[in-house]
């Protein structure tokens, strides 16, 4: 699994066709990726990750406090394209990317997890919706974190 986390002041998606999807404050933006192979133990050290990870300001303007700390909340859309291969040629392959039947009961499972850590419903998109996702990234601070990379 792996996921790009952004510290925003705000983030949406809306959704073709529909408009405006659903939305958050302060908080984090995750884009959030599956691979085969992926299971409980991936989406529950991610969700527990992402809740604790401390990389908002506190007083001293140190990053030393985490999305609980602050209140905040986290907006969670699925991006098959984080597992992009592009050593060769131009055109991206995505065959390292979990296929949808696999990959929507992580991304759901994953949603459920974050908004437990978090103690609060994580926002989501739609799986496979096409979407467009606005952010004002704070800091600005983006963070990669892979759950097969653990060092």
């Amino acid at each position: 699994m792996r996921v790009v986390v952004q510290r925003v002041r705000s983030a949406s998606v809306d959704v073709e066709k529909e408009g405006y999807h659903c939305g958050i404050g302060r908080g984090l933006l995750v884009l959030a990726a599956f691979t085969e192979g992926d299971g409980e133990q991936d989406l529950e050290w991610t969700a527990k990750k992402l809740a604790a990870l401390r990389i908002f300001d506190d007083a001293d303007g140190v990053m030393n406090l985490s999305v609980r700390d602050v209140d905040g909340e986290m907006l969670v859309v699925s991006q098959f394209t984080l597992y992009a291969l592009t050593a060769r040629g131009n055109r991206p392959s995505y065959v390292r990317a979990a296929k949808p039947e696999i990959a929507i009961p992580l991304y759901e499972r994953f949603c459920t997890l974050v908004g437990e850590h978090l103690g609060k419903s994580a926002g989501k998109g739609i799986f496979g919706a096409d979407m467009k996702v606005s952010l004002v990234n704070d800091g600005p601070v983006t963070i990669i974190i892979d759950s097969k990379i653990k060092e």
